[in-house]
């Protein structure tokens, strides 16, 4: 059965739910779960409906006129997306593939339904021989500090040509610069270690380790021009104790960055993830 994701955004006001929902009926579509979210503190209402015609009887192009009209009237930020469309993702990663390995893994086994337009690297394919790409595109795009506006252009092209949707910085160690941040806006999600801001730099769960920290963690969120700083879509944190070494800090932090990552894009593939200004609306499942 098709079924259809429907997420929309706009400042709070009465009727909007009567008003969607009365247009999904008059257009014979199905509501089959709904979620919704009332921000008190910023007047913004954010709902996700999953909807599909068990009778046959959904006009998705009347359905979509029907709601562009209710958005202009009570000034909509919306989506309507066939959940069989899927989305095409944009890898990018450095030397570290701990994220770029468990992605692959996730993605054969349908865990993420998407499609992987490209891996893009600035280390060469040698660096990867151990992992399948199973076809998917490969492209060694090195990186300097004199190269680094070429360089983002030919991410840019590469993420036009291939429609990409959205990109994802799987250990990406490289800091885009405003101009790409900027069009990837709301596309790009990265992952990170969460001691920022406290220990910036090389080597950060040796510094934590030096400082004694009882707490590890990850973010993922998206990328803004403000590095580390976009709105957050998911956080884990693990425990640890003064008999840990650097060494198991690196290894649990993998562990973490993995999972949050990999939450964090399933959420968005789903459409389960709103920007709510500086921060974000997860409806989890």
């Amino acid at each position: 059965m098709i079924q259809y994701v429907y997420t929309l955004a706009c400042d709070n006001r009465p009727g909007i739910v009567a008003a969607v929902a009365t247009c999904i009926f008059e257009h014979g579509g199905n509501v089959r779960e709904s979620q919704q979210f009332d921000d008190t503190e910023s007047g913004r209402f954010f709902a996700r409906i999953v909807l599909d015609h068990p009778k046959n009887r959904l006009d998705v192009e009347r359905l979509r006129a029907a709601l562009g009209v209710i958005a202009e009237r009570f000034g909509m930020t919306w989506s309507l997306r066939d959940i069989a469309k899927l989305h095409r993702v944009m890898l990018l990663v450095s030397r570290s593939d701990h994220c770029l390995t468990d992605i692959l893994y996730r993605w054969r086994i349908k865990e993420l339904p998407m499609e992987i337009s490209a891996v893009v690297s600035n280390h060469p394919r040698e660096v990867y021989q151990h992992i399948d790409f199973d076809g998917i595109p490969f492209h060694h795009l090195p990186v300097t500090r004199e190269t680094k506006a070429a360089q983002e252009a030919a991410i840019w092209k590469l993420v036009q040509e291939t429609g990409t949707d959205f990109v994802i910085l799987a250990r990406y160690m490289q800091v885009l610069s405003d101009d790409l941040a900027a069009k990837l806006a709301g596309r790009c999600i990265n992952i990170h270690h969460s001691f920022l801001p406290g220990f910036k730099g090389a080597r950060p769960y040796h510094q934590a380790h030096q400082r004694g920290v009882k707490l590890i963690g990850a973010t993922a969120h998206f990328v803004t021009a403000d590095l580390d700083e976009g709105p957050i879509i998911e956080q884990d944190v693990e425990r640890i104790s003064h008999a840990n070494s650097p060494e198991d800090l690196v290894r649990q932090g993998r562990d973490i960055e993995r999972r949050v990552l990999a939450r964090a894009l399933r959420w968005h593939l789903a459409g389960r993830v709103l920007i709510n200004g500086t921060r974000t609306v997860v409806f989890r499942d």
